[in-house]
């Protein structure tokens, strides 16, 4: 198992980085990224203590722990720019937390997200069709959240990503213990967003390949 999306307390989430990797590994995840929220205030700080602390984890324990960010409400023509910032202080991967319908998420930040060439869409709400055809043209990964609230669109969002041939993964969206849904869980809730057997199966083939990928390039 892999998630891609979760939180420290060093944004809005309620365990450090050593106990949620800790958590992760006890609960049979074989990677986890974190990806606190971020945006052009706390940027600068967030990444490269978040980049040091996951690689020294790394060495000692036996799950990866990739130091992504996910950048936050952070206004649409500010996005493809944050998105490079990010990457040059060196974060692994970026999520843009996308248009959820349960926050007041800016209209046009999943198209700014996906055309500024972020990994992953998070929650991404009433995804619409040209931006799940866009998002499967640039590789950017459609997110199926098993977080309640964010994951009231599953079911539209799998339909749309998948007419336009996107690449979804399955993520918590983990801000507590409680979070780390086990594997049959989430296939429980992918399959209630409509997905099948085979195309679950390749939402975790996509994360386990996002890893080697991510991990090959650090």
């Amino acid at each position: 198992m892999v998630d891609l999306h979760t939180h420290t307390f060093f944004s809005d989430g309620e365990l450090g980085l050593a106990e949620l990797a800790r958590r992760a590994e006890a609960a049979g995840y074989e990677a986890v990224g974190v990806t606190d929220h971020a945006d052009g205030a706390n940027l600068d700080v967030l990444v490269p203590r978040m980049v040091t602390a996951a690689r020294e984890l790394c060495r000692v324990m036996g799950i990866t722990v990739l130091a992504g960010v996910e950048l936050t409400h952070v206004p649409p023509g500010l996005l493809p720019g944050m998105i490079q910032r990010a990457r040059q202080l060196g974060a692994q991967y970026v999520v843009v937390h996308g248009e959820t319908i349960t926050e007041p998420t800016a209209e046009g930040t999943n198209a700014a997200a996906i055309e500024g060439g972020a990994d992953i869409l998070a929650h991404p709400g009433l995804l619409s069709a040209e931006d799940a055809r866009r998002a499967a043209e640039r590789g950017v990964l459609i997110e199926i959240t098993t977080r309640k609230g964010h994951a009231y669109t599953n079911g539209h969002v799998a339909a749309v990503a998948r007419a336009a041939g996107a690449r979804m993964v399955i993520n918590n969206d983990a801000h507590a213990p409680g979070d780390f849904v086990g594997a049959a869980q989430a296939r429980r809730i992918a399959r209630g967003a409509g997905l099948s057997e085979r195309e679950i199966d390749a939402c975790i083939q996509t994360a386990q390949e996002f890893v080697a990928r991510v991990v090959r390039a650090a």
